[in-house]
């Protein structure tokens, strides 16, 4: 097996790992990005319907099994950049409300170990970073901060008119805080109808690809391994270091030596990396002595809803509108509820890939034309039970059953009572032609809180500068983390955190 020797080894190139990256590209240390897949080739099909929504061009093609044994394709894709290629360029901060205790109508949301106002600044840098285009002023949620970077992106007709309406039922639809590079001008986004679940031709999608890793390359002492996968961290005799990681770099085997390991595989993967490192130091996992590792996964109670309309839907851009009043509930329903947003405009291919139940005597493509794309996420909670696991062939085992049901449902009915009484929407299809599903299993895009941070090692497999707890140069920067998944977007979040355990790397170098 070669060796290979670094100062940081970053195993993940995506949200977490690649803005780690950014963050240590200039210090002179010697970094090695590890990252599982190659770099998503600029090409027609990155827009094509039919390639990404049928043929699966881009997706893993790996299974996973669920807690019945039955294997599942997870929305996965391993290239440089991440999941965050895929993503819909929402960046949203977390409410300062969701840093701390919450009730919900089935349960409690924990505290996290350290508050709103700590990671702020790491928000602005982030948001920056990322080029977030948005406003303040308007979200009733939002918590205090300063002006976005960039102004918020205009809305499309058919948006305009929707908030207007959403105004004049005592609403306060916002803006949509996006990233995006350069919309509306020369060589930037074109403000498209191919966002989420797309590659952007133009490289014009704030991803962690275009911002972070591909810049960072410009540095002689930054390393990218491609088509390179981490199959086992190495502890020293004591089980309290990590010496090296064994990586199947396109078939061959290497051994990397380094004094920091950081871990961004998505929370997934990096608790699969953990059990599978287990020592007789570490007999359960790495870093896992809590039992924790692995457990408390959470993704989201995602619904995608389609309000079908008699007037054709001509916007290209839907994404640019929110609504936050019920995130923290309402008067009939004090419980938190969840976010209301768009999703980019889809047509009858995406939707013969995974669409909802078909309307009656409606086709797809007329359903495509003539629909808003709604998108509801709410909170789901943390719970043991909602795990990460490997069976005997070390395939990764995904446990989950869906919990705080309850305040989605209401979400869901709220939005749609209110589009039927909206008085400028009259053109609205009857109650029943609605048609929502729930993001199943394997829609794991939002995943996190397997590897959660906290100060007590008991509780928590990381400490609040998100080391683990029992090996002192293992740290954790993708979704992991996350010891509550809020209502909005996690990846922002994940963002500033990885700047922010970046500023404590530094300081350990130095």
């Amino acid at each position: 097996m070669v060796d290979r020797q670094f100062d940081v080894v970053i195993i993940g190139s995506g949200a977490g790992g690649g803005t780690m990256l950014h963050a240590l590209a200039g210090t002179g240390a010697r970094i090695l990005v590890v990252e599982r897949g190659e770099f998503v080739p600029q090409e027609d099909a990155n827009w094509d319907p039919i390639a990404v929504w049928k043929d699966l061009r881009y997706r893993t093609t790996e299974t996973w099994v669920d807690a019945g044994g039955e294997p599942f394709s997870p929305y996965m894709h391993y290239n440089v950049g991440g999941n965050s290629k895929f993503w819909g360029s929402v960046l949203y901060r977390l409410r300062r409300e969701d840093f701390g205790e919450l009730r919900h109508r089935d349960g409690l949301s924990p505290a996290w170990p350290i508050d709103y106002d700590t990671l702020a600044p790491y928000y602005d840098r982030a948001e920056r970073l990322y080029s977030v285009h948005g406003a303040t002023g308007d979200d009733p949620t939002e918590p205090s901060r300063g002006p976005y970077p960039n102004p918020p992106i205009p809305h499309a007709p058919g948006m305009a008119r929707l908030a207007d309406q959403f105004r004049g039922v005592g609403l306060h639809p916002s803006p949509l805080p996006l990233g995006l590079i350069n919309p509306g001008l020369a060589g930037g986004c074109i403000l498209c109808r191919t966002c989420n679940s797309f590659p952007c031709k133009l490289h014009a999608k704030s991803d962690a690809d275009v911002c972070c890793v591909r810049p960072a390359l410009a540095q002689p002492t930054v390393t990218l391994w491609t088509n390179s996968y981490a199959a086992r961290l190495v502890t020293d005799g004591t089980g309290t270091r990590i010496v090296a990681a064994e990586i199947d770099k396109g078939g061959e085997p290497v051994r990397v030596e380094a004094p920091l390991f950081v871990v961004s595989c998505g929370a997934v993967n990096s608790a699969a990396l953990l059990l599978r490192s287990a020592t007789a130091a570490h007999p359960n996992g790495l870093a896992n002595s809590s039992g924790l590792a692995g457990r408390n996964y959470m993704a989201h109670v995602a619904t995608m809803l389609q309000g079908v309309s008699w007037q054709r839907n001509h916007d290209d851009f839907q994404k640019t509108l929110a609504v936050n009043d019920f995130y923290f509930g309402s008067r009939a329903f004090t419980y938190p509820m969840g976010h209301i947003s768009f999703v980019g405009k889809l047509d009858a291919v995406a939707l013969s890939a995974g669409a909802p139940p078909l309307v009656p005597g409606i086709t797809l493509d007329v359903m495509a034309k003539h629909s808003l794309d709604f998108w509801l996420t709410s909170e789901d909670l943390p719970d043991p039970s909602n795990r990460v696991t490997l069976d005997k062939d070390g395939n990764i085992v995904l446990s989950y059953t869906p919990n705080n049901l309850e305040g989605h449902k209401r979400l869901t009915a709220a939005l749609e009572d209110l589009l039927q009484h909206l008085g400028a929407e009259r053109h609205l299809l009857p109650r029943n032609l609605f048609v929502g599903q729930r993001i199943p299993l394997a829609g794991v895009a939002h995943q996190n809180g397997t590897i959660r941070f906290g100060h007590d090692p008991k509780r928590s497999a990381l400490d609040v500068n998100c080391k683990a707890h029992e090996v002192d140069n293992l740290y954790v920067v993708d979704g992991s983390f996350f010891p509550s998944s809020a209502a909005v977007n996690p990846a922002l979040t994940i963002m500033a955190n990885a700047l922010r355990v970046g500023d404590r790397l530094i300081e350990r170098m130095n």
